[in-house]
Order: structure tokens, then sequence, then C-alpha cells
């Protein structure tokens, strides 16, 4: 099942993105920490991911990691991986038993890797399109490359669920957006995106880090944000695409 990608922004942020005809892939397939990643997947071993991304944390090499889990791991063979480490060196791994089409493929700035795919076009395409996609937000770009990949054929049986997680420096996710059964799960992350804009995105902004633990508590902020975002999205006609519903007065 499934194809993915990992990619790196040009600030500090790492994404990996995930699309499959398989519930909720966005839960099994995605290890992301604060400088790495690691996806697991075809007949996926959560341990290559909870294991490998906390050896990456640390410091070793993906390459290392990688061929340490495939050797000791007796179902290998149906196991696919890819992965990237602190320095944003990519390891990839498909086993001879994955599903046809299977394969992976590595760039500068992003690795990718898909099995019971419609075949390889799918991943040339997807990464063709993160490319291309260099001017948009590093989500949407995210986003619209693999449904670029889905154009492109996807999972040959078709679709159901998909997985974005960002991490912007930090171990905790900036962003982590799910649609585990849905007849478009790509286009639904799409949605969740845009929604996020509305208070999400702003509210992130005052979260702790690291360097500032207490972050920002302070709302005046983070309601001036979400305030100009609103003006923003009248201004340009756009409605809420939200599917909150309020509390009764």
């Amino acid at each position: 099942m499934t194809w993915s990608l990992i990619a790196r922004d040009t600030d500090v942020s790492i994404g990996l993105i995930v699309a499959s005809k398989f519930f909720a892939c966005g839960a099994v397939v995605p290890y992301v920490g604060e400088s790495v990643a690691v996806a697991s997947q075809a007949f996926c071993n959560p341990l290559w991911g909870t294991e490998g991304r906390a050896r990456l944390a640390a410091g070793e090499p993906a390459a290392i990691v990688m061929a340490s889990l495939v050797a000791r791991d007796s179902g290998a063979r149906q196991r696919q991986a890819h992965m990237m480490d602190k320095q944003g060196r990519f390891a990839t791994y498909t086993g001879t038993e994955c599903v046809d089409w299977a394969g992976h493929q590595v760039a500068d700035d992003h690795s990718l890797a898909g099995n019971m795919l419609t075949g390889p076009d799918v991943l040339q395409v997807t990464s063709r399109a993160f490319i291309a996609g260099r001017d948009l937000p590093f989500a949407a770009r995210l986003i619209a490359a693999m449904q670029a990949g889905e154009a492109a054929g996807g999972d040959k049986r078709g679709r159901q669920a998909a997985g974005l997680v960002i991490h912007r420096g930090e171990d905790h996710a900036w962003l982590d957006l799910r649609a585990d059964d849905d007849a478009d799960p790509l286009a639904e992350l799409e949605r969740l995106w845009d929604v996020a804009q509305e208070r999400y995105v702003p509210f992130t902004k005052g979260m702790g880090t690291a360097a500032a633990f207490s972050g920002k508590p302070q709302r005046d902020e983070i309601d001036a944000a979400i305030a100009t975002e609103q003006a923003r999205r009248i201004a340009a006609g756009l409605p809420s695409r939200s599917r909150a519903v309020e509390a009764p007065e």
C-alpha cells in the first residue's frame, strides 16, 4: 500500500505526506521529529519508524540506520521505507516482495517511495510537481505534489486515506492533518489546510518552543493575525470551508 513524500523546506521545516487505499495510513506511515523523518510502509513495521526516528535524531546516518533495520527484520522483503537524517541525507529501501509497481527515488531535497502503484510515473510526476511548486507554502506544495501523482495513477486500488505531518525545528508537530476514510483524501487534506489558515496557523505563532518555553501566551498578536486572515478572505470573496458547528446561544 501507499506512496509518500519526505521533503525539507528552505527553512527548518520537514514534511512527510502519504496517501493510500488503506485506512488511516496517516497514523501508521509517518514518523517525523525535530530534524528527521521516516516513512514505514508496504507491509509496514512500526518499529522501523520509532527506532529509526530515535536513531536518526541521535545523529546516525540514514544509510546505516536503514541497513540495520533491513538486516534484522525477517520480513524485510515485504517492507518499504525511506528516511532523512539530521544532515538532510536520504536512504531508501523497497523489498523484493513488495507488490508491483513498487520503487523509490531520491532528489536533492526530497525522497519518495511507493508500492501497489499504477506505475513509476506516479513517483516521477509527484517529484516534478514538488519541484515546480517551490513558490507555494510548504504544506500546499506537498499536497499539490501528491495530487499530481494521484492524477498520474496513484494507488492502483483506489483512494481511502492520506496524512500530512510538518515539524518546524521542534520535537512536536507544527501541523498534523489526516483524512482516515474519505472518497478523496488528498482533497480533504487540502480543505483542512485551508481551514487551518482561519485560526489554527495564527494560533501556532504563540506556541512554546525549545528556545522559548512559554511561547507568546498573550492573545493580542494571535487575535490580530486571525482578524487579518478573515479580512483577506472577505476581500477575496472566499467563504469558510470549515464544517464546524457553532453552539446555540
